[in-house]
This record gives C-alpha cells, sequence and structure tokens, in this order.
C-alpha cells in the first residue's frame, strides 16, 4: 500500500473525488453512506448490539458518520496506511472512531477481534500480488462467524473504468475483477462468499433504484461488493 501517495493526496482527496464521480451525479456521501447501509442490512440486528467493526483503509473518514448512525452502538476502528489521512478523518469526524496507522504488513490487532471488517475500493491501490496477504489477515482479526464485506469497482462497467482512468489518486490502481476478489477469499478460509453487484442507476435515474435489489446478479453495476464469512469454530 502506497502510503507516501496517500499522505501526498490527503488533503485534496474528497475535492478530486468529488470531481471525478461528477458523471453519476452524486457526492462522495452517496457511495460512503450505501455501502454502510448495505453492511448494516446484512448485520440486520448490529445496530443493537455493541459490535467491534474494522474499517480497513478508513483513509480521510469518509464512512465515519454512517457507522454512528447505522451502528450507534458499536465499537468501529479505522486503519490505514496514511497518518495524515487519518489526521484528517479524526478533525472531520472527531470521536467516531478510533483510529489506527498501522504499517502495510500485518494490522495492529489480535486474532478474533473484530465482528465484521469492511474495506471500500481499498484493494485496487493494493499490488495484485499482496491481496491474498492483506485478506488473510483479514481473515485473522475476524472472529469466527464474523463478516468481511469488499467493495471494489466493477472492471466489467465502462463509466467506472473511465472514472478510474482520469482519477489522479487512481493513477496506479488495479482494478480487481470479482471473480478473483472470490478466489482470494476462498484461499484465505472464508465460506458463505456471495458477489452482490451495485450502482446502476446514475442520479438523474434515481428513481429507478428501488429496482436495483433484484439486479444484484446482473454484473453490470458500477461496482460490486463480496461479502463473505469466516467459519464457525468446530
Amino acid at each position: 500500500m502506497e502510503r507516501v501517495h496517500f499522505d501526498q493526496v490527503a488533503d485534496e482527496y474528497y475535492a478530486l473525488h468529488a470531481r471525478n464521480i461528477g458523471y453519476s451525479g452524486e457526492a462522495p456521501e452517496f457511495f460512503a453512506e450505501y455501502k454502510v447501509k448495505d453492511v448494516a442490512a446484512v448485520m440486520a440486528d448490529g445496530a443493537h448490539k455493541p459490535l467491534q467493526i474494522l474499517d480497513f483503509g478508513a483513509g480521510v473518514g469518509n464512512s465515519l458518520p454512517y457507522w454512528r448512525r447505522y451502528f450507534p452502538k458499536s465499537v468501529i476502528v479505522g486503519a490505514d496506511v496514511s497518518s495524515r489521512s487519518l489526521m484528517l478523518a479524526v478533525r472531520r469526524f472527531p470521536g467516531v472512531a478510533a483510529l489506527v496507522v498501522f504499517d502495510g504488513e500485518r494490522l495492529p490487532f489480535g486474532d478474533g477481534s473484530f465482528d465484521a471488517a469492511f474495506a471500500a475500493n481499498v484493494f485496487h491501490h493494493i499490488r495484485s500480488k499482496e491481496h491474498d496477504k492483506h485478506i488473510r489477515d483479514l481473515f485473522r482479526v475476524l472472529r469466527p462467524g464474523g463478516r468481511f464485506f469488499l467493495f471494489e469497482h466493477n472492471p466489467s462497467n465502462p463509466l467506472t473504468v473511465h472514472a478510474v482512468n482520469t482519477c489522479e489518486f487512481d493513477r496506479d490502481a488495479e482494478l480487481v475483477p470479482p471473480r478473483l476478489a472470490q478466489r482470494h477469499l476462498q484461499s484465505a478460509g472464508f465460506d458463505h462468499i456471495e458477489i452482490r453487484y451495485r450502482i446502476f442507476f446514475p442520479h438523474f435515474l434515481r428513481g429507478l433504484r428501488p429496482l436495483e435489489k433484484w439486479l444484484t446478479a446482473l454484473p453490470l453495476g458500477a461496482q460490486y461488493c463480496a461479502i463473505a464469512t469466516r467459519p464457525a469454530a468446530g
């Protein structure tokens, strides 16, 4: 993971991201919220329990207010290699989460520390040869029965590919095909793996978004989510 690069762009990240996704008609908050809302829908009872949730690659904290909204009783821990990004996250959303800088090699948490782990468009910034290492480490820090939610850009969507190719902070990005993500998850030991495609309609067609719950198997969405479970002990 390129700490130096993200330290350099951290102060401009929000503005660059907002400009880059302008074609969608949505602000970064829309994309941040839908992901956390999806997690809440899968973990339907999570809002009423004090869960431990890891936001892997928390960056400047775009997801943090939504963790507090949808999981008000939970402890949120954000980890990132960019200390500058986390400093900005603290300024934007003080007191929402415990934010931890890690070395990009091994997460500084004990085995079985979390009920859920979440990575929002993080893995395309990690060299592909390192994906297995990080996914195995995320498996390690999850409790038996814990879930991992991996959101990524869909390389089969031409508008998504264009957005990535024209984005300054995505200059070294390697998009992750969903089936490759699934293989990494299987190799790490996860089971009950499901791929769900997301975001089919731009803002001007937002009235059609209620239909998306029936389209999750259609590999045309702008993004996808791979949901996986660490097998229960025994």
